[in-house]
């Protein structure tokens, strides 16, 4: 891991550690950390963070740094230990093979919630997975890789293209605003080998949407089944960012998962 990564998480971390010291978290709930995927960040995750607010439920969005699905892990596994009391995941996309990754160790994880996300066995990883079934058309719609200093490549997803292919159902003026501040995510990490997936020691959750471009919706319901999702929720033409668009949905599965493994 680079000295520059090893700031930023622990930047993030020193962050997190105010933003729980000021909160006043509801004891009986969990705190929910939402992990956004690849070509997303913290503020898709802005619906649905309202309705778990208002629901009185603690949460924090993360900065996912996109960077390995080991490295982003380990540092998600930080940020679990760091927080007071349970804590409930929520991967998007990218963000489902890292809170599979995340360490259980410490037994506070109490439920996964995958949002439109891959939830890879061990050895598997994205790229062969959103490939395995037809459907998936985020290929052609990649910007030029940005070669890296450390011989990794960053990729995007060219603006013009990240409307129809990313977010088709939210509005045009939304699309642009979510591909101008899109984060990019390393090839690398693409093509990364998955660890033991936790979602064979905790209850998983899955929802998605049937126009989801990204990843077919077929290979997320082969995934979500698999792992032994609790429930399955599909959002019939809901596209990848399905919490952007249907936040209510999504938090309403959160509260569920919340409430069925609550300790």
């Amino acid at each position: 891991m680079t000295r520059s990564n090893n700031r930023f998480i622990r930047t993030a971390l020193a962050t997190l550690a105010l933003t729980f010291a000021g909160a006043s978290f509801a004891a009986e709930k969990p705190t929910v950390l939402l992990v956004h995927g690849a070509f997303a960040e913290s503020s898709s995750w802005n619906g649905v963070v309202a309705e778990l607010q208002e629901k009185g439920y603690p949460v924090v969005a993360l900065a996912n740094p996109l960077r390995s699905v080991k490295a982003d892990a380990a540092y998600l596994s930080d940020v679990v230990a760091k927080t007071p009391g349970p804590v409930l995941l929520v991967g998007h996309s990218y963000g489902g093979a890292v809170i599979s990754n995340v360490s259980a160790e410490t037994g506070k994880v109490q439920a996964l919630v995958y949002v439109a996300a891959f939830a890879p066995q061990e050895g598997e990883n994205i790229a062969e997975l959103s490939g395995r079934y037809p459907g998936g058309t985020l290929g052609p719609t990649l910007a030029a890789p940005v070669p890296l200093k450390d011989g990794n490549k960053d990729l995007y997803i060219q603006q013009d293209k990240f409307h129809q292919q990313f977010a088709a159902d939210v509005s045009a003026k939304d699309a642009a605003l979510m591909a101008a501040t899109q984060r990019p995510v390393t090839e690398a990490a693409l093509h990364e080998a998955s660890g033991r997936p936790v979602w064979s020691k905790i209850p998983s959750y899955a929802i998605y949407g049937t126009a989801d471009k990204n990843i077919p919706a077929a290979a997320m319901k082969f995934m979500a089944k698999r792992a032994g999702a609790k429930k399955i929720v599909e959002i019939k033409d809901a596209s990848h960012v399905v919490m952007t668009s249907n936040p209510e949905q999504v938090a309403d599965l959160i509260v569920e998962a919340a409430t069925a493994t609550s300790k």
